[in-house]
């Protein structure tokens, strides 16, 4: 059969992804959207009740539980999204969204210190490759579908649609952009973002206040920075990695290990008499662009974290890596001479994007929530953070290119 002339072929490319687009990011924006407000009920259920916090073991026993006997084949996460689109096997399990969704809500609920991000991510990627059934798509689709799902997922999470299209391109290998998915990632992510926002969503605003000028001195402290947000970011990951494999070796059996976390978390909340540390820390990563904090505050956070995400708790990385980045950019700022709030922003950012490996993805994202003047900042300690956080990160699937700064 003779091929179709390359406009022709192109027009139809685009009209097939752009329905296709459209139904993912119809799928995915809608199920951030109930995530949201489901998260939203349970974080100020748990701030009414703090004395909720000491059922965390049991709650952590039964997210377990209900992992070990029924999400197995899912349990993975983010990372079995990461292979299926590298490696293709079988369709994700439909059960993977509500699994993640209902047990994240769980964690909040009662204490954990968990994100968002991979709850987001996992729904859209779940609920987009029930699509690949669909006549007449083959495997190549099946991938572009996955990635679309990933980038829906994570703009409508957090109401940044360009960072999204771009994190669901970067985050597959280290040090590679995907770009045959470029189009059906952008549009799925600006559509489910407009979706999340027709539902009613409403994301955080943050204030970075003035910029300053680019000078000598203020690049060199950014990047100096950027180097504390770099290696901040690979110790978080691999003290996660850590103290999963630890808790695995010491209680094979599953339930016990989030039991074991929770019990740590909850008698930690009472002996510091702070819930400060646990669920997203919105209201804290808001203070770090205003005014002084606790110079430990990012180490109280990582410190949560990890023993609620390396005992099993689920949710995601990302948000708690925001509220790490945030305070530790507000820790350094009287250090390095620039503003709290413009710091703060940079380290919101450049934590993640050491910690994902997506320095375009973490940069975007600066534009998209903090504005232009911030760009150039943002980009050079979300670069610095990237080379310093070493080749591994939040996300094991990844893919490692022999070095960061070779091809």
């Amino acid at each position: 059969m003779k091929p179709l002339p390359q406009p022709l072929s192109l027009l139809l490319y685009l009209l097939k992804w752009t329905a296709l687009a459209s139904v993912v990011a119809l799928l995915a924006g809608s199920a951030s959207a109930l995530f949201l407000f489901s998260l939203d009920a349970a974080t100020h259920w748990r701030e009414a009740h703090p004395a909720i916090i000491w059922l965390l073991p049991l709650a952590g026993f039964a997210v377990g539980w209900v992992y070990w006997r029924f999400g197995r084949a899912v349990e993975a996460g983010n990372n079995l999204l990461i292979d299926e689109i590298i490696d293709p096997t079988s369709v994700v399990p439909l059960r993977m969204a509500p699994l993640v969704l209902a047990s994240t809500v769980i964690s909040h609920l009662f204490g954990a210190s968990v994100g968002r991000e991979g709850t987001a991510v996992q729904m859209g990627g779940t609920l987009a490759d029930q699509l690949s059934r669909l006549p007449g798509l083959n495997a190549a689709d099946r991938r572009v579908l996955l990635m679309a799902g990933i980038s829906a997922g994570f703009a409508s999470v957090f109401g940044t649609p360009l960072a999204g299209a771009v994190f669901g391109l970067e985050v597959l290998v280290i040090g590679r952009l995907r770009h045959d998915a470029i189009f059906p990632c952008i549009a799925a992510a600006i559509l489910a973002d407009q979706v999340g926002l027709a539902w009613g969503v409403h994301h955080t605003h943050y204030a970075i206040g003035s910029v300053p000028a680019i000078t000598a001195w203020t690049v060199g402290a950014v990047v100096l920075a950027g180097i504390a947000f770099g290696l901040v970011g690979m110790a978080f990951a691999g003290a996660t990695h850590a103290l999963s494999a630890r808790m695995k070796a010491l209680l094979p059996y599953a339930p016990l290990r989030p039991l074991a976390g929770g019990a740590v978390v909850a008698v930690a909340v009472w002996a510091l008499g702070t819930q400060r540390y646990i669920g997203l820390g919105i209201p804290v990563i808001v203070d770090a662009f205003a005014q002084p904090l606790a110079p430990w505050d990012w180490l109280g956070k990582l410190a949560f974290t990890v023993v609620s995400l390396g005992s099993g708790f689920k949710g995601g990385e990302v948000t708690p890596l925001f509220y790490i980045g945030a305070t530790l950019g507000n820790a350094l700022a009287p250090l390095l001479q620039l503003p709290f709030g413009m710091l703060a922003g940079v380290g919101f950012v450049a934590v993640f994007a050491g910690a994902a490996n997506t320095p375009l993805a973490s940069t975007v994202m600066a534009l998209e929530l903090f504005g232009p003047a911030i760009g150039a900042y943002a980009a050079l300690a979300c670069t610095v953070a990237y080379l310093f956080s070493g080749h591994h990160g939040i996300y094991r699937a990844q893919r490692r290119s022999p070095s960061k700064t070779h091809g």
